[in-house]
């Protein structure tokens, strides 16, 4: 599993090599102007003008270059991360592939890789910074006995935290957060665990499969569609 440390020392590595190239290239001309005896001091007029026009014509490069270097620095996602980036009206979400100072590589869930340049981003919703969340809401009729209800998810999740497989996603046992909403003929009750960073997923599957199978077993009758999985949704104690 990638640590945030090592994902970002990668994307500073990427940094520091694109630096390097840029300083090489710009030395290695040098050079070649001074060696090959042209007056450098008649390059001054006309660098002056092509400076200027690639200014005008770069501002979105530099704007590109400005955010990929706080985006960085700051931290707010790196390689491997599972995250969704707004760029004004337009949204893109997948796991990034690449992050360098110009441009962010998502690859979606399709197997698509999406290049964001980094300069449009406005927003950024990283869903494997530190730990993560599933959030899943069991629907039950309303004539169902909450006690029971919660006594049974309860033991599912300590289940699951016992389970040598799943335990390593999860960093604390799930917690039975009683009912959320209440309908004419059915009332969600929800359960919620803290997971190891873009691992809510894998275990809002597990538990989803375990809530069908106890709850059928118990006369519960659930279909898998009908468990909601809201772990994008803020879950408050």
């Amino acid at each position: 599993m990638r640590t945030e440390r090592n994902k970002h020392m990668r994307a500073l590595a990427q940094v520091v090599e694109w630096t390097l190239i840029v300083v090489v290239y710009i030395i290695a001309t040098l050079l070649v102007v001074g060696r090959s005896g042209l007056p450098t001091t008649g390059l001054v007029v006309p660098g002056t003008v092509v400076g200027a026009a690639l200014g005008f014509g770069a501002q979105s490069i530099v704007r590109d270059l400005l955010a990929g270097f706080f985006i960085i620095t700051e931290r707010q996602y790196g390689f491997g991360d599972v995250v969704q980036l707004s760029m004004g009206s337009n949204a893109a979400s997948g796991t990034v592939e690449d992050v360098t100072l110009r441009v962010t590589k998502l690859r979606s869930t399709n197997g698509e890789v999406i290049t964001v340049p980094n300069g449009g981003i406005t927003e950024v919703i990283n869903s494997s910074k530190d730990w993560a969340r599933a959030v899943i809401d069991v629907p039950v009729p309303v004539s169902a006995d909450v006690s029971e209800v919660n006594s049974l998810l309860r033991r599912i999740g300590a289940e699951a935290y016992a389970d040598p497989e799943v335990r390593p996603l999860l960093l604390d046992q799930p917690t039975v957060m009683g009912v959320e909403a209440i309908g004419v003929t059915q009332m969600r009750v929800r359960i919620v665990a803290r997971t190891q960073p873009g691992k809510q997923f894998e275990v809002g599957r597990d538990l989803r499969a375990r809530i069908v199978e106890e709850f059928n077993r118990a006369g519960l009758v659930l279909r898998p569609e009908d468990v909601v999985d809201t772990s994008g949704e803020e879950a408050v104690p």
